[in-house]
């Protein structure tokens, strides 16, 4: 039983990397527990675990006394100097109390003992080695899912992909090999996490510096980094060399640097951008390819007002007001885009007619509803059928509001008003 014994500490030092010592350390200090049981309340008992053989052995510290009242915590003369010659009494002794068989019935308690302070020491590890590795980029292998999570083996230890760093057009198959950017390591109830993530944008920036040198030794500046993982990326670049065109460096030669990125990212759509510090130059790069007209901006609350042609619009915003909303995120100024012909009489009555659909709405104020029309949603429909509460949250005269406001245009709509087909 000693051999398997230390067959055990064997395995966990070879597969977790804990060294004997502490596992030996951490059994004599589990042993205790039995000893007591098994030997009963000796004075200053301690245990000791042989690393070699694997004997197991307790020893109590024991008076030498003439006469013995308490076996457990004194010993007599006669038995003393057998063995040291020259004990007195009132001296301490320490002699060993090993009762037969105490190497089955402590293994047998160790057990599960043993297992807590090696995970103890096994997460101890995890921290000292991950604390450092935060903004990392890792590989490892699908090894099980817990409810919508992921759990990602990555070699000597397993870290979580949760539901909300997952990209959700991404499924994965059990041992499949996925790469994940370390977002933390967090001392959890349960103790070091290693959280890892495929969602988000640090991942994407990370790529670039691993992909792109001029980036990783500074010649390029990642001025911004705007996603909605699965779908589309906005990348914002400024070289300090101007003889680097740094649309190019990332990009890369007949574009396989970025190519490498998008497979990466399961084909993901990559916009890379030129910073500017000229907002206006920086929102038509954002929104390129659609063409601006015009821009009314208000720099004290980083609000612009852009006017496109009517055949633009719709390139303009974007898909659900994908484009719009990245370019958002990216300058950091809200951006409220609107078509030229708006100007006309015939369209303007019908954009009166479509903010007074909306305004008639119970919880929806006449600044909601105008921003939804000049973000794109024409009817009540629209709202309905393309639009998700965060894409509501975007627009700044909604904000925090976006779960009533939506909650409250899709009970309008299920009404069928006739109002829905505003501008119809």
């Amino acid at each position: 039983m000693n051999a398997d014994f230390l067959a055990i500490l064997e395995y966990w030092e070879r597969e977790k990397g804990i060294s004997k010592d502490v596992l030996v350390g951490a059994v004599q200090e589990a042993l205790i527990s039995a000893a007591k049981k098994a030997v009963g309340p000796a004075r200053e008992l301690r245990c000791t675990i042989s690393p070699k053989t694997g004997d197991i052995q307790a020893f109590a510290k024991l008076i030498v006394s003439d006469k013995v009242v308490s076996k457990h915590d004194q010993i007599s003369l006669n038995e003393a100097r057998k063995k040291k010659a020259d004990v007195q009494i009132g001296e301490e002794l320490e002699v060993e109390v090993t009762p037969t068989g105490f190497g089955r019935i402590a293994a047998q308690f160790a057990k599960q003992a043993l297992l807590t302070q090696v995970r103890r020491a096994e997460k101890a590890l995890i921290y000292e080695e991950f604390k450092d590795r935060v903004g990392d980029i890792v590989s490892g292998t699908v090894r099980r899912f817990e409810r919508s999570d992921v759990i990602v083996d990555l070699g000597r230890y397993e870290a979580l992909l949760p539901n909300r760093e997952r990209v959700p057009t991404e499924e994965y198959q059990i041992g499949e090999r996925i790469r994940c950017f370390v977002k933390a390591v967090e001392n959890g109830a349960h103790g070091p996490e290693i959280i890892l993530s495929r969602a988000a944008p640090e991942f994407v920036l990370k790529l670039f510096k691993l992909e792109v040198s001029e980036i990783a030794n500074g010649t390029v500046e990642v001025k911004g980094v705007a996603r909605e993982p699965g779908f589309r990326t906005k990348l914002a670049v400024y070289s300090r060399d101007s003889k680097v065109d740094p649309v190019g460096a990332c990009v890369g030669l007949r574009g396989q640097r970025v190519k490498n990125i998008v497979r990466e990212l399961n084909n993901e759509k990559m916009d890379i951008i030129k910073w500017d510090t000229n907002i206006k130059t920086y929102l038509t790069n954002a929104l390129a390819p659609a063409q601006l007209k015009s821009f009314t901006i208000d720099e004290a609350n980083h609000i612009a007002k852009i006017l496109v042609s009517e055949d633009q619009l719709s390139l303009a915003i974007g898909k659900r007001g994908q484009n719009a909303r990245l370019a958002s995120r990216l300058t950091g100024w809200a951006v409220n885009i609107e078509a030229e012909a708006v100007a006309s009489v015939g369209i303007e009555d019908k954009v009166q007619h479509a903010i007074a659909a909306f305004a008639s709405v119970p919880g929806v104020t006449p600044e909601m509803a105008a921003a939804l029309v000049n973000t794109g949603f024409h009817a009540l429909e629209d709202v309905v059928t393309q639009a998700e509460e965060n894409d509501l949250r975007e627009i700044p005269q909604i904000g925090e509001q976006a779960g009533v406001v939506l909650a409250a245009i899709k009970a309008e709509a299920a009404k069928n008003s006739p109002l829905a087909g505003a501008l119809g």
